[in-house]
């Protein structure tokens, strides 16, 4: 399903430039909304939401309910499958993840063994596949293997990614080893994911942008090609987005080095920039600045416009540059949509 589907945003990562972009946006379903919170409370805890299927499942559909949105994206978090792997797993209330650090694979399971524990995520898939309204597409996701290796070396999110760095550095081979079984592993994920009904996956390197050089093609570009590769040996014509944040001119070129047919784009690029060097090879995904929704006002409609008018030219899915944050107004949201579609 892609060119003449009534689901644009699979017309548009088949490469179709629309009038109106579709739209949805980086955690959409989340704490600016007070539904997502209620649900949270119900759950107990941010682990037991991700892996209780149906209120998983619930948060997800919440904001398509809310505002329409073309997609709706897997509610669940890059670390499950760290988790999955034998690593332990909690969180921190107002301090977000914690792991018990790692530096080689000893201690991880083999990457097939990881279905067990991620079995809740798949059903909540499911229940999204059965559940969704019929246009709108249902997203799955993985962390990329960059990004989540330097929570599982640090033991946490850390401002430069500094331990994984250190490893990197002064025992490639084991650091190498780390990424080898993440990788293989989120094949395996993404792979279940799509089984049970994803239309699309999206690849998350939340952190690429700190890796430099021949790192940056040796762990940002390297893994994730083989995923595509390997996902689409599985399921061919699997659409796939890729979010490599922060890499700047690693933008460039980044589709055609991965077989990605869309990139994602932080906002730390203009779109003017983006439309003329890395549009020209597909489908784009971005960028509006995430603050504006929390600030609204006549530069949310302008700069929404702006992002619009920018990638006109091409196929486009618009979204934010990262994240929608807690405290964005959800009418902010609304407006959003009413600059996007002329409304």
């Amino acid at each position: 399903m892609a060119r003449g589907s009534d689901k644009t945003i699979l017309r548009a990562l088949a490469g179709e430039v629309q009038a109106v972009p579709p739209v949805w946006m980086m955690r959409q379903a989340g704490r600016y909304l007070p539904e997502y919170r209620a649900t949270r409370a119900q759950a107990g805890d941010f682990l037991s939401l991700c892996y209780t299927p149906d209120l998983a499942a619930e948060v997800t559909l919440q904001p398509i309910r809310r505002y329409g949105f073309d997609a709706a994206i897997l509610f669940a978090d890059i670390l499950l499958i760290a988790q999955a792997l034998g690593q332990k797993l909690w969180f921190a209330e107002g301090e977000g993840p914690r792991l018990e650090p790692v530096r080689d694979t000893s201690a991880l399971r083999a990457a097939g063994d990881i279905h067990d524990t991620l079995a809740p995520v798949y059903e909540t898939v499911r229940i999204l596949a059965r559940e969704l309204p019929p246009r709108t597409t249902l997203i799955g996701f993985a962390g990329a293997p960059w990004t989540v290796a330097s929570y599982m070396i640090a033991g946490r999110g850390t401002p430069d990614q500094g331990p994984a760095h250190a490893l990197k550095d002064t025992d490639r081979a084991a650091f190498a080893g780390i990424i080898e079984r993440l990788t293989e592993a989120t094949v395996d994920y993404l792979s279940q994911q799509v089984a049970a009904g994803a239309e699309v996956v999206k690849i998350f390197d939340s952190w690429a942008g700190s890796l430099k050089g021949a790192d940056f093609a040796d762990f940002a570009v390297a893994p994730v090609r083989r995923i595509i590769t390997e996902l689409r040996a599985r399921h061919p014509g699997l659409p796939i987005i890729a979010f490599p944040r922060e890499a700047g001119q690693g933008y460039v070129g980044f589709a055609r080095a991965t077989g990605a047919d869309c990139v994602a784009l932080d906002n730390s690029v203009t779109p003017e920039w983006a439309a003329e060097h890395v549009q020209k090879d597909g489908c784009v995904q971005g960028n509006l600045d995430p603050r504006h929704l929390v600030t609204g006002g006549a530069a949310l409609g302008a700069e929404t416009r702006r992002v619009v008018e920018a990638f006109a030219k091409g196929p486009h899915i618009f979204n934010l540059g990262h994240g929608i944050t807690p405290d964005a107004d959800p009418d902010n949201v609304h407006r959003m949509l009413a600059a996007i579609r002329g409304d």
